[in-house]
């Protein structure tokens, strides 16, 4: 039987606001969040994130990953929130992107990659789509390490100065954190509208990512298509040119253009032959693989 509640005492009330911050922490990072990450987002130091994120475990609000290297949402957590998603608990789906899981879906079954959508908020990443048929490792990776994933580069080349707010640490052997390299790259994502990773986040994974916009054009989210290095090639013109067209649906179906207030030119994806030719692309059989 549990025992009863009593009045906290000391410092009690501040454990309590931390550990409702290592649970929001963990819902935004997603499956697999590690301690070290889950720490640095919160602010709390490492010591104390490591006891309460035990507590949690204990208690049943957190469970740890299978190969016991990070953590995800527990049972306990789950049923106080209901039946809501990792997206609701973290804040809630961006309206912006709440009328497009019908064309994702259309658009995961023209393709073998696994196919997201993700939302930025200020400086943060959010997966707020994740492909039902592509288990997606190192997710909190994607969140926390901007520098070296095609989702957080295209934020970065939107917000260069994010880029310099510390060190770039290389998340495998092919991570860029040279700043030079890095803003090069960030300058052609601004000038391509395409943005790619290649072994940088996990080896043996590639991926491509193309901006979603607002109705005033600007960039609030990206679609992206995560596969095997190898499988999916980054400079794979019909593939980039597939997104961007699924790209400018999505912005459609989220803020469709009225007469007072029709779309405006930047909108519409811009594409020129020398960079993404406008090619038909079959219809083919998904294939679940692991990303």
């Amino acid at each position: 039987m549990a025992g009863r509640l009593r009045e906290p005492g000391g410092h009690e009330p501040r454990a309590v606001q931390k550990a409702f911050l290592l649970l929001e922490a963990v819902a935004q990072l997603g499956l697999g969040a590690s301690a070290r990450d889950i720490s640095r987002l919160c602010g709390v130091p490492p010591a104390t994130a490591y006891r309460l994120l035990n507590l949690l475990v204990a208690d049943g609000f957190l469970v740890r990953t299978a190969d016991l290297s990070g953590f995800a949402l527990g049972r306990r957590t789950r049923e106080l929130a209901g039946v809501a998603t990792v997206e609701e608990l973290a804040g809630g789906l961006p309206s912006e992107f709440r009328p497009v899981r019908a064309i994702l879906d259309e658009l995961r079954a023209r393709v073998r990659f696994g196919i997201y959508a993700a939302a930025y908020t200020g400086d943060r990443v959010r997966l707020v789509d994740r492909d039902p048929d592509h288990e997606l490792t190192r997710e909190s990776a994607i969140l926390t390490h901007l520098h070296a994933s095609a989702i957080g580069k295209l934020l970065l080349s939107q917000r260069p100065e994010l880029a310099s707010a510390g060190p770039l640490r290389p998340v495998t052997a092919r991570t860029i954190i040279e700043p030079g390299t890095l803003a090069a790259e960030l300058t052609e994502i601004r000038e391509t509208g395409v943005a790619t990773e290649v072994d940088e986040i996990r080896l043996g994974r590639s991926a491509l990512a193309v901006p979603v916009r607002n109705g005033v054009g600007g960039v609030i989210g990206c679609l992206v298509a995560i596969g095997r290095t190898g499988r999916i090639r980054v400079n794979d013109v019909d593939l980039a040119h597939l997104l961007q067209t699924y790209a400018a649906r999505a912005e459609t179906a989220a803020d469709p253009p009225t007469p007072d207030h029709p779309r405006p030119a930047s909108r519409e994806p811009q594409h020129t032959e020398s960079r993404i030719p406008a090619h038909p692309t079959r219809r083919i059989t998904r294939r679940p693989a692991s990303g």
